[in-house]
């Protein structure tokens, strides 16, 4: 398994209240097969390689939610800078047995995210292909601010695109995902050209489309060969489509609730050119 690039998105997980409900559920969707981890806590595997994991709630008063984790080298280091930045560390720097190190935070938008230091274990097996994480990105009413702080604690280098179609005024449009929206920015790691080739993740603006009191929020996606059926998979297992699918300049995606009321997205990627002869 190779290194992570330092702040490169490395490792998804779940929350869920019935985490053997999430594994019926999962497994049906993308074919993940799982393994039992410490405590209440299961890999999941697509085509044997590692990609997510999913967990057990311990309070009741977490959120249901995905998150995502960055890959760090030195996580001192860098919850030092998420304070210096303005974000607010919400889990100190904890050891997860020989597998490495993590810590949670929040931007100066509310948006939480992990860090991840590998041990044993760097990260996913398997990115970027069908049952497997493709793309993140943050949602934020505080655009400048958040633009400073991911920047500024992780090097990123912006890429703004240009706008397209807003959301509806019920807030029941498409969202603002990977360049469709309204001052979409893309983030390339330090050291590279900036761009779409090199991005990493985004960050999108919400709205006044929605709720005042919708959160800020990272939406992970997860590639699919066929979005349309997944959409339909999603809700023949209790699950709910919160945008149905789409197109985009990166392919054809919808956003999903699983049947606990966990949110991501799902990406079908463009025929290329090539493969359409």
């Amino acid at each position: 398994m190779a290194a992570f690039a330092r702040s490169a998105p490395c490792w998804v997980d779940v929350q869920l209240p019935d985490l053997e409900a999430g594994k019926r559920f999962y497994g049906e969707l993308f074919g993940w097969t799982f393994r039992a981890g410490e405590g209440p806590y299961a890999d999941a595997f697509s085509g044997g390689k590692l990609v997510a994991a999913l967990a057990a709630k311990q309070d009741g008063r977490m959120p249901t939610a995905w998150g995502i984790y960055f890959a760090t080298d030195d996580i001192v280091a860098s919850v030092a800078r998420i304070r210096e930045a303005g974000g607010q560390v919400i889990t100190e720097p904890v050891r997860a047995g020989r597998a490495g190190v993590l810590a949670q935070a929040a931007d100066p938008g509310g948006a939480v995210f992990g860090l991840w230091q590998a041990g044993d274990r760097e990260g996913f097996q398997k990115q970027n292909e069908p049952g497997s994480f493709c793309w993140t990105e943050v949602y934020t009413r505080q655009k400048g601010r958040v633009d400073d702080f991911y920047e500024q604690v992780f090097g990123f280098q912006g890429t703004e695109l240009s706008p397209g179609p807003e959301p509806d005024d019920s807030g029941e449009g498409e969202p603002a995902a990977a360049g469709s929206g309204p001052g979409f920015r893309m983030w390339s790691p330090a050291g590279t050209e900036p761009g779409p080739d090199t991005a990493v993740g985004g960050r999108s603006v919400i709205t006044d489309a929605f709720p005042a009191e919708m959160p800020s929020y990272f939406l992970s996606y997860f590639a699919v060969e066929d979005c349309n059926s997944a959409a339909g998979n999603a809700v023949r297992l209790g699950g709910r489509i919160s945008a149905p699918p789409f197109d985009i300049p990166y392919g054809r995606m919808a956003v999903l609730q699983d049947d606990q009321g966990a949110v991501f997205a799902v990406l079908q990627p463009p025929v290329s050119e090539k493969a359409a002869e």
